[in-house]
């Protein structure tokens, strides 16, 4: 599989194939979060939807004892903010992930915390390594896992999420594959990214892109809601060229030739 690497100071993009790999590179601050960092994935992601050959994005740490430890508490001005700017790097971030069209698989390698489980939060999927951990400890040093919350609302039960703010304890990889925080947990993370990977390449490109667009817009709306804007997005599904090549495909029994139109 070609790999066309792209260096930046703080992430390493690298295409896998139609996989677009970003690398948090801070493996001495545990892949902690700066400014740097929050520039160069939220690039990064704005590439990835715009380009049609990327097919799925990878979100890692560099090393194998953190995938990303949050704010970087060393550097002394992680929480030093312009108050008269209404919207936050890392906010935006997060909201950038939330329009994207593309999967976001976070391949979890290490310990997950804090500001790193904002970006586990805003991916589509998960994987993790069997020793991973993850937690939200803000308020051990004062503060509150205020931003992430938007993302892991509808990910944790209430009640552990709940206890992990306030406690600041973290729960294992066994635990978050139990509360369905991530979708696979194995020795090999490697091996379940690619087995993960390999269940969603073969797919329709269209479908999926419009798929996670009718996913995150309904996620807010009420059930009738909802249900009209899925019954008018179904008629659009129906209108792609995938569509009717995947039907055709089924009808002549043989793998389908994806267009991703």
């Amino acid at each position: 599989m070609a790999e066309t690497p792209a260096l930046h100071q703080e992430l390493r993009e690298e295409m896998r194939g139609p996989v677009l790999w970003l690398t948090i590179d801070r493996e001495e601050r545990r892949n902690a979060i700066s400014a740097g960092v929050l520039s160069a994935l939220s690039a990064a992601l704005e590439h990835a939807d715009t380009d049609r050959a990327v097919r799925a994005v990878v979100i890692t740490g560099a090393g194998t004892r953190a995938f990303c430890a949050g704010a970087d508490l060393q550097s002394g001005s992680s929480f030093r903010f312009d108050h008269a700017e209404p919207y936050q790097a890392f906010a935006n971030l997060l909201r950038r992930a939330r329009q994207l069209t593309v999967p976001l698989v976070a391949r979890v390698n290490g310990a997950c915390m804090a500001g790193g489980m904002g970006i586990l939060g805003m991916c589509d999927m998960a994987v993790a390594g069997s020793q991973a951990v993850f937690g939200l400890p803000e308020v051990k040093v004062g503060l509150f896992p205020a931003q992430v919350l938007s993302v892991l609302g509808n990910l944790l039960p209430r009640r552990v999420l709940a206890q992990m703010c306030l406690t600041g304890e973290p729960i294992t990889a066994a635990q978050a594959l139990e509360h369905g925080l991530v979708n696979r947990v194995s020795e090999d993370v490697d091996e379940s990214v690619d087995w993960l990977l390999g269940r969603m390449l073969d797919k329709s490109p269209a479908a999926i892109r419009r798929g996670l667009y009718t996913m995150k817009k309904i996620e807010a709306m009420a059930f009738e809601e909802s249900m009209a804007f899925t019954e008018s997005q179904i008629g659009l599904f129906a209108l792609t060229e995938d569509a009717a090549e995947g039907q055709l495909a089924f009808r002549e029994k043989r793998r389908p030739q994806w267009s991703g139109r």
